[in-house]
This record gives C-alpha cells, structure tokens and sequence, in this order.
C-alpha cells in the first residue's frame, strides 16, 4: 500500500516494518524484500521437508503474517529454515471468525500467505472462501506452486493421466459412501482419492463393489520415509488389504473402467436380458460383469428391474 505524501506507511500489527527478513539454507541466511500487499497461496512440503521451493521460503519469510491450519505443524517447517514470521491459525473450526480478521489485516496493507499443513492449499483443505472473499474485496492473490500429494501420486501410479478426477475423501458412512462410488462409476477418465488408514479396508472393499475390476495404485506416506506404492486390480487390492488399522495417509488412483465396459446402458440392458433368459438373475450379473467390467452393484440393480419388467409384461 502507497502512503499518502507526508504520511507514514501503515504496517500490520505484530511485525515491525524494519525487522529484517531472513531465511536459513544450507548454512547461509538469506535476506529477502518484504512481499507486496495481498493474499499469496504458498504451497508447503507433503512430508519431506527438502521439497519446498525456494520461491516459498523467501515468501513465508517476507510476508507480515501466515494463516496456517495448525501452528504446531508450520512451526516445524519454520524452524528448520529459520524464519521467524508471526503464525495465526486458519482452519475449518475458526474460519468463520478468523476471516474477517484476515480480511482487515489485507485492507491494512499487510502481506499474508496461506498454508496447508502439507502441500497445496485448497486441496481438501481450508482456504476457498478466504481466497474468495479476498478476490471480492479488491486484494491481489498469487499462486506459488509446489507440492502436492494429487499429482506426486498420478506421477508414479503408471495409470492414465490424460484425464483425472480428484474426489478428495469419500465420506465416513458406509451408505453415504457406497452412494458417492456410484457417482464416480459414471466419471470417464483416471479417479483420484484421499483415504486414512483406519478406513482403508472398507474404502477399497466398497469402490471394488462400486466401479469393478479396474487398476489401482495405493500410494502410502509419498516423500516420506515410509513411502509405499502399491498397484494391482482393485479387487486384488481390497482383499489383499487387512481390517487391522494402518498407519499414514494414502492417496488412491483407480484407472478408468476397461474399453469394454464403455458401453451404453441399453446395451447392458441388453446384455442383462439375454443372460435373463439362460441362467439365474446372479448368474447373469455376474456374466455381464465379467464381459463388460461393469461393477456388479450396478447390474445387479438394474437385473432386478428388468426380471420385474418381464414378469410384469408376462401377467398381462
């Protein structure tokens, strides 16, 4: 912000204008400029703290003030670089009384940037509202790019990535999830998930029910120690996968559904009544299922409605 002649620039409460504003790296510190007067969206390491940019550093130390989802989590990645920037927690809890105050502190002039507590914000993570309303109100954002776990697990599963979907995580309840998967079947092209370990089992369990036999890598603690990747077919997967609970956050990509299952719906229909006539309603899902990869929920709902249009037409 520009002060009028004669007048004193207007900084921010909690950071003094003339405190210097440094960063460590490799044994170095490194002075930067103060950041212009805005929102910058600063994406942060997924878990390995070496994967953060440097473009990042100079602008979590150059700005006045960082919205951060947990404080004691950006701490660290502070520390470890040396940067002594004011903190102020953003999150889903607070973020209907902290965004006016955040929103005053742009309007004062102050440079704010905005973290996750891994990777890009905004990414099944807090923050759309806040960039919203700033955009509303006439401040600057600026994007800086940098991880992501979405795109660290698409680039190492070897599933098609012309076209993906990110889906984030599907809900906690068995109902409301299986409903959700029977929204993705539909979604051409790769799906991307978030899942955490206690609900793996039953996760992989029901998206192998919902959208069927496609391929699938499960990729567990990216960049971390402990970093895993598993691949396979979904159905493989979801046995394979203990009901015990596993450590670590998992992103999951499943391919989308074979060639043969890109069929129209009156063509399984098709396909349904043909096998109706031969063999028993599960039978006949299954042989469906098997031709055209279809999951089997699906089919066997829409079996149970055709078996019932044909009694119908035979009793008239």
């Amino acid at each position: 912000m520009t002060a009028a002649k004669g007048q004193t620039p207007r900084h921010p409460p909690g950071r003094d204008a003339q405190q210097p504003r440094r960063y460590s790296l490799d044994g170095r510190t490194v002075e930067v400029a103060r950041l212009d007067a805005g929102l910058h969206i600063v994406a942060t390491p997924i878990g390995n703290l070496g994967d953060v940019t440097l473009r990042a550093l100079a602008a979590l130390a150059g700005v006045d003030l960082i919205a951060c989802e947990d404080t004691r989590v950006t701490r660290k990645l502070l520390d470890r670089y040396g940067i002594a920037t004011p903190l102020t927690p953003y999150h889903d809890h607070n973020a209907a009384q902290a965004r006016p105050a955040l929103l005053r502190r742009l309007a004062d002039g102050a440079a704010v940037a905005l973290v996750s507590d891994a990777g890009t914000p905004l990414v099944s993570d807090p923050g759309f509202k806040l960039v919203r309303a700033a955009h509303e109100a006439g401040h600057a954002v600026t994007a800086l790019p940098g991880a992501s776990s979405v795109l660290a697990a698409i680039t190492v599963a070897g599933l098609p990535t012309d076209q993906f979907f990110f889906a984030g995580f599907l809900p906690a309840k068995a109902e409301a999830r299986r409903t959700r998967i029977a929204e993705l079947a539909r979604i051409p092209g790769t799906l991307v998930l978030f899942e955490a370990g206690p609900r793996l089992a039953a996760t992989l369990a029901d998206l192998a029910a919902g959208l069927g036999n496609r391929e699938t890598a499960v990729c567990r603690e990216l960049t971390k120690l402990h970093e895993e990747v598993r691949r396979g077919d979904l159905s493989a997967l979801a046995q394979g996968c203990g009901e015990s609970e596993r450590r670590g956050e998992f992103v999951l990509v499943i391919g989308p559904a074979p060639a043969a299952a890109q069929i129209s719906a009156a063509d399984a229909d098709a396909l349904l009544r043909q096998a109706l006539n031969r063999v028993s309603l599960k039978d006949a899902v299954g042989e469906v299922a098997d031709v055209t990869g279809l999951p089997r929920r699906v089919l066997y709902q829409r079996a149970l409605a055709l078996a019932k249009e044909a009694r119908h037409g035979a009793s008239r």
